[in-house]
């Protein structure tokens, strides 16, 4: 909670990726709040008494969500949802904008990733933005296991992270209304 508060004011793409790594901590304590408590929250010796009934709180309303919305098994929240909406709105437009043109360029340097990612998705065809961000998640999920990461596949990551980070500095500007100021210096 205090965690995701930070990433979402600081990096949307870091947020997006913990929140989907929170539904999946959710998931794997089979939305039991309790198995959440001793696991997670009680952890974090530095918080207050107050601090941690917040986030008791916090996991209590996204186990109602995931009951609620149908994604106790998998999928994501609605909320997770509309970020990635928000951001294939935001990469659209910047797409469309001249002033934007290295954008378009990193964009570019990236479509082909994106393309043989969807390729091996097969059923699972996702937009451009949610391919690449179920990528990076896919290898912190390995990388979390132990598992090993070929180089293609790290060099494909960092192209698709870079690319993100990019997406997110627009989007940070675009949420303090900096980004489509005439004045600004766009890129």
């Amino acid at each position: 909670m205090i965690t995701a508060s930070a990433k979402k004011r600081e990096n949307i793409a870091e947020y997006l990726l913990y929140m989907w790594q929170i539904e999946d901590l959710i998931r794997a304590n089979k939305l039991d709040i309790d198995k959440i408590q001793s696991s997670i929250i009680d952890n974090y010796k530095s918080l207050s008494p107050e601090q941690r009934k917040e986030m008791r709180d916090w996991y209590e309303s996204l186990i109602d969500m995931m009951r609620m919305e149908g994604v106790v098994e998998s999928g994501h929240l609605q909320l997770n949802k509309n970020v990635i909406i928000a951001l294939d709105d935001l990469h659209r437009r910047l797409l469309a904008d001249p002033k934007f043109a290295a954008y378009s360029a990193q964009f570019y340097h990236t479509l082909p990733i994106i393309v043989e990612l969807r390729a091996k998705a097969g059923e699972n065809k996702a937009g451009e933005i949610e391919t690449c961000f179920n990528a990076l998640y896919g290898i912190l999920m390995l990388r979390l296991q132990g598992k090993e990461i070929s180089e293609e596949t790290a060099q494909a990551a960092a192209q698709v992270s870079k690319f993100l980070a990019l997406l997110s500095h627009y989007y940070k500007k675009d949420y303090n209304n900096e980004l489509f100021n005439d004045n600004q210096d766009n890129e």
